[in-house]
């Protein structure tokens, strides 16, 4: 096996878009001081709602579009509990999340009639770089929605280093108290990361259901939302190392897929993805423990 080929490479690429876009959501909302970890829930619902959209206007772009829209609202409940009222956002998030799951498994038997998977040859995907007439052999064919999140993550990078909106969410989240006594609207601030990690992940539910494929699976967000959580946490407030992170999730998922031609039974090539990502997250967890006491 390759790993240079450009398929190989694509296959990482499409694995990890969906992953990187939610834990981006995450990121914006660790570096605010708020704990997300409603990423699967929402995730999830952006997939459905990408799809029903998509179905309900025969375009793709209107799928995203609404997709974002709905999602970003989906996630309003967890913004104004856990900032406004200081609710647990831990509680809250895993409310949302269960919430979806059985959310999305309803509407899909009242909007479409039936359970399960809904596909569709009427349903409109997200047209591909080639048929944009934008074909680049490394990335192959992929969506528009590839390239564009490994742009956001160098957007964000400069953002939250360069900029004086990113810096005061910084100090926002690192020092609450000095930030609000300098008359920041940390409260604010915290609302807007809530609901722009809502709208990332809509993104990312969108190009789950329209990129990757063009259906909707009950749970067909499989986790990708709790490994986005686990990215954030290894890779800290520095967008690089997320998406670091998100990349190895990618690499584990084409390998399994790859294993799996080759003979691998299926469930062994599903789980190989999420046995790397928490093996990379409890050597961390023990690099981590090793420094603090080499500092002490």
């Amino acid at each position: 096996m390759n790993i240079l080929e450009f398929s190989f490479l694509s296959a990482v690429l499409t694995a990890m878009t969906p992953v990187v876009l939610a834990a981006l959501g995450g990121l914006l909302c660790q570096v605010a001081g708020v704990f997300n970890i409603a990423l699967e829930g929402q995730l999830l619902w952006g997939a459905f709602t990408a799809v029903v959209f998509s179905h309900l206007s025969g375009n793709a772009w209107i799928g995203v579009a609404g997709a974002v829209l709905a999602t970003a609202l989906y996630a309003a409940p967890l913004s104004v509990s856990s900032v406004t009222f200081r609710a647990d956002p831990i509680v809250v998030a895993v409310g949302t999340n269960l919430l979806a799951l059985g959310l999305t498994a309803f509407l899909m038997r009242q909007i479409f009639g039936s359970g399960g998977t809904y596909t569709s040859p009427g349903l409109a995907g997200l047209p591909t770089l080639a048929e944009l007439g934008l074909d680049v052999p490394v990335l192959g064919p992929q969506s528009p929605v590839v390239p564009f999140a490994l742009v956001l993550v160098a957007a964000v990078s400069w953002w939250l280093a360069r900029t004086r909106s990113g810096l005061r969410l910084r100090g926002a989240g690192q020092h609450l108290d000095a930030a609000a006594a300098l008359g920041l609207p940390v409260t604010a601030y915290r609302h807007g990361v809530v609901l722009a990690a809502g709208a990332l992940c809509g993104l990312a539910g969108a190009q789950l259901a329209l990129g990757n494929v063009t259906l909707f699976s009950e749970g067909m967000s499989a986790g990708r939302g709790w490994v986005a959580v686990v990215a954030v946490m290894l890779g800290g407030v520095r967008p690089y190392r997320v998406l670091l992170a998100c990349l190895l999730f990618g690499a584990a998922e084409a390998v399994g897929f790859r294993l799996q031609g080759a003979g691998l039974p299926q469930q062994a090539a599903d789980a190989a993805p999420y046995v790397i990502t928490l093996l990379a997250l409890v050597l961390a967890g023990v690099a981590a423990r090793r420094r603090t006491k080499e500092a002490s």
